[in-house]
């Protein structure tokens, strides 16, 4: 039967989603070699697993989030903290619970590994002095990995402002180029909140989403070519990636092209977790999103399976995992979620308290 949730119950949903994907991963994460996963944890994985000896997040435990969980877990506390989006809080938090803790090696600092991104951040801002951005899009902290942990963890303040899309774009958007300011990587990033956002407001990720956003773009109603993205006085120097917006959101088209791709009859990948394979396993937002998007369309209502044959996919499974708790969730809602990975996430009361209040004040934008 299809679920209804309320707008509430899909942001808090796609929230801790974004969460519990995370943390599947952190056992299997960057298995390349699928026979070696599956020597290490069987031919299925259902749940948390404890990273093995010698790998990427050793001496963690399951159901503990990774550097990028945690992240995102600071920024929910920060727009909880804050009734919204305070950039200067956030980047605080950075620097206090993160930055200050790394030193600038992969293997270091909270969570266990430090992905590109935040590697390039450590060296801008404690390396080389450099402030984070401060109310103005564009930032000297970003680097140009291509990867998706901006729009994995951005993707909550896209849904904090739901009901107001443009507001929430414009202010993910400040948040992506935090640390990644290169302009395909940044729009597709933010295409992907856009996306992520237009579920939980109920809409349906089907065949005609891309065109209705397309049509929000049109009418200035989304942060593409039709808005000024360079702040607020139009003869102010544009600042660094500033140009970072489609100039056609095909970003926003793709989505709907993947559905029918899951769709149709006469397209059938079997396993669904060999989407991986399809798509393909390494880190490039270019692998991930198709394959977050495929499973999100094939499992629309069924958290678990989704999340599962995303972590179970291999290769960067924890962002495919990321990604797809993320869509599914938005569409199933928090009560839409199996218990069990919530009482195994590490910080799970706290996780389920934060994201119900994120999606009150979602609603709340609408009063």
């Amino acid at each position: 039967m299809p679920m209804h949730p309320s707008l509430a119950q899909r942001v808090a949903g796609a929230a801790a989603g974004a969460l519990i994907g995370d943390a599947l991963g952190l056992g299997p994460h960057w298995y390349y070699d699928l026979e070696a996963l599956r020597r290490d944890f069987g031919p299925w994985i259902s749940g948390y697993t404890t990273p093995k000896p010698g790998r990427y997040h050793a001496g963690m435990q399951a159901g503990e989030l990774s550097q990028t969980g945690l992240v995102t877990l600071e920024l929910l506390r920060s727009l909880v903290a804050c009734q919204g989006y305070d950039q200067a809080e956030f980047c605080a938090r950075l620097d206090a619970k993160f930055l200050a803790h790394m030193d600038g090696s992969p293997y270091s600092g909270p969570g266990g590994y430090t992905n590109q991104g935040f590697r390039d951040a450590y060296q801008a801002r404690v390396k080389d002095g450099l402030p984070w951005a401060s109310g103005q899009i564009g930032s000297q902290t970003g680097g140009y990995a291509d990867t998706t942990e901006a729009a994995e963890r951005a993707a909550l303040i896209a849904l904090r402002y739901a009901l107001d899309p443009l507001r929430g774009a414009l202010l993910a958007r400040e948040n992506i180029l935090l640390t990644h300011v290169d302009p395909f990587v940044a729009a597709m990033s933010l295409s992907f909140d856009i996306v992520v956002a237009a579920v939980a407001r109920g809409d349906a990720l089907d065949a005609d989403l891309g065109a209705k956003l397309y049509g929000m773009v049109a009418a200035e109603e989304l942060p593409f070519t039709h808005v000024n993205l360079a702040g607020t006085d139009p003869d102010a120097p544009e600042p660094r990636a500033a140009s970072a917006a489609l100039t056609a959101p095909d970003g926003l088209l793709f989505p709907s092209h993947v559905w029918r791709a899951a769709k149709d009859p006469e397209v059938r990948i079997e396993p669904a977790w060999k989407a991986s394979l399809v798509y393909g396993l390494p880190c490039s937002l270019i692998c991930m999103f198709p394959a977050a998007y495929y499973l999100a369309a094939r499992f629309e209502d069924d958290f678990e399976s989704a999340v599962l044959h995303a972590v179970n996919g291999g290769g960067q499974n924890m962002s495919r995992a990321m990604l797809t708790g993320l869509l599914v969730g938005a569409r199933c809602g928090l009560e839409g979620i199996p218990a069990r990975f919530l009482d195994g996430l590490a910080h799970g009361p706290e996780v389920v308290e934060l994201a119900l209040k994120l999606g009150r004040q979602a609603e709340g934008e609408g009063a």
